[in-house]
């Protein structure tokens, strides 16, 4: 259905730096599965009061057919929500794992690894090129080398999702500008498994050799 998604795949995680868009992909790859209608489970993982929040989406994502499962929080109190286990393991359950920023939050999946490490789950790194902090690569291998320190997730396993977005007002050349900026930076190490594209620039997808993900701003503050 979607075809930036591994075959056979039904459980998706999001991991990666704060501020890199895990959540806005998240939000829509979930909108995106509850299409054809089947239950689609959307976990907000980040165990701290982050910035942008898939569980302020809760009414959005109703919409969608999308259930939302997240812990409420007292102050900055960390909290894991339930249930990831069970639907993990359920039979023809499709989850979605919104991960907190960097090894902080991914210590909240350390306990899922066995299950998240298997063929029918795909776990994507976020980068955005944009973002100070992703600005070498050496930066870049110190991160992950956390991450996957402190959740277990197999490097071999994990797919590159490139989102070279700068919020409103990114334009075509700022998507592809930070497309070859990634690709300068990786060298060829690493292939970019899709790039995150605002539907309104979907033209572009024809100037990119990589799969295009379409997103829709969900994630939108007055401030």
């Amino acid at each position: 259905m979607i075809d930036i998604l591994p075959e056979g795949a039904r459980s998706f995680v999001f991991i990666g730096e704060a501020g890199c868009g895990k959540s806005e992909l998240a939000v829509n790859l979930a909108c995106r599965l509850a299409e054809d209608e089947a239950p689609v489970h959307l976990f907000d993982l980040d165990m701290t009061k982050p910035l942008f929040r898939t569980r302020d989406l809760g009414e959005t994502l109703a919409r969608a057919g999308v259930e939302l499962h997240y812990e409420e929080q007292f102050m900055d109190a960390p909290t894991v929500s339930g249930g990831v286990m069970r639907l993990l393991r359920e039979q023809g359950a499709r989850t979605v794992l919104d991960v907190g920023g960097d090894y902080i939050g991914a210590r909240s999946i350390g306990g899922y690894a066995p299950l998240l490490n298997r063929p029918e789950t795909a776990v994507y790194y976020v980068v955005n090129p944009y973002r100070p902090w992703s600005g070498t690569l050496e930066r870049l291998d110190q991160v992950l080398t956390d991450i996957l320190a402190v959740s277990h997730l197999r490097f071999e396993n994990l797919l590159l999702a490139a989102n070279p977005n700068l919020g409103e007002g990114t334009t075509a050349e700022d998507v592809l500008d930070g497309v070859r900026q990634l690709e300068t930076l990786l060298e060829g190490r690493w292939p970019i498994r899709f790039v995150g594209v605002e539907e309104s620039l979907l033209p572009l997808s024809e100037r990119l050799p990589y799969p295009v993900f379409p997103i829709r701003r969900y994630l939108t503050y007055p401030w």
